[in-house]
């Protein structure tokens, strides 16, 4: 009788939370897209800003925005999943592997600030970047890093030892097990991360705001070496830096609705990878 009192208190208590949580959530979705939502138009999307920011739309912010996150894919996700792979896959439990482990976990709760001062003193400064999205990219790709390594390790040890094994049995090396069996089978776990690390990324403010990011660009960021405009950093100019933030505060919540509409079709694109590979298993 004790134990199932324990049980229902912890899953009250449980429920409550998540109800409270999904509360909270809701007033602030509902608070925004109530006074953002008359703003998003073909026009604001596909338009420059006008008029000292008063007028018009978001495109240049928006592009740099896609320019940003293909910057942070393509340098995030091999060196992650290869780590990954190493740690799990070839290297043998010992002290050198847990520094590394525990490095690669404490890097993770590192303010997003520190990668951008660092991103600053390595990419723009010592490597002679420049101001520029392959800068901030670059930055985004290292703040990135530590969560791809582990929700891919961790999506690797989900795979019986069993399987591996079996493969060996039958002739198979070990690059071609984990290949042709490892991987595929951690694909839908990998994905899944990888996705919500870089929707995670593309709303990121502080490491871009040293590395690249511009108030304004007259017409679209066409090189990797230029500065660029970014939809996070444009919304917190309209924000709270703007000279005339009543009048533009339609406008930053316009931009909230589009920024959250993108993080919420990546982390939908996830979701839909991995329930359709569980179905396929």
């Amino acid at each position: 009788m004790k134990k199932k009192i324990i049980h229902f208190f912890n899953w009250v208590l449980l429920v409550g939370s998540t109800c409270i949580v999904c509360l909270f959530l809701g007033v602030i979705l509902l608070d925004i897209f109530s006074k953002g939502f008359s703003s998003v138009s073909w026009n604001f999307i596909t338009q420059p800003p006008t008029q000292g920011m008063t007028k018009g739309g978001i495109f240049p912010a928006l592009i740099g925005t896609l320019w940003l996150t293909l910057i942070t894919t393509l340098f995030a996700i091999p060196f992650g999943i290869g780590c990954a792979v190493y740690l799990n896959e070839y290297s043998s439990p010992s002290l050198v592997t847990n520094l590394i482990r525990a490095s690669i976990r404490n890097l993770a709760g590192i303010p997003s600030i520190i990668y951008g001062l660092f991103g600053l003193a390595l990419f723009v400064q010592g490597l002679g970047m420049g101001t520029s999205v392959l800068s901030a990219g670059l930055t985004l790709g290292l703040l990135s890093l530590p969560y791809i390594i582990t929700t891919t390790e961790e999506a690797l040890k989900r795979i019986p030892n069993s399987m591996r094994e079996a493969t060996l049995a039958l002739g198979a090396t070990q690059f071609e097990t984990i290949k042709d069996v490892v991987l595929p089978k951690a694909l839908p776990g990998i994905l899944t991360g990888v996705i919500l690390t870089l929707s995670r990324a593309a709303g990121e403010t502080a490491p871009i705001l040293f590395t690249g990011v511009a108030f304004y660009i007259n017409g679209l960021t066409s090189s990797v070496n230029q500065e660029f405009m970014a939809l996070p950093y444009h919304l917190y100019m309209l924000s709270t830096q703007h000279q005339a933030i009543e009048q533009v505060r339609p406008l930053a919540y316009g931009t909230a609705v589009v920024l959250i509409m993108m993080v919420f079709a990546l982390n939908s694109i996830a979701f839909y990878i991995r329930f359709k590979h569980r179905t396929q298993d």
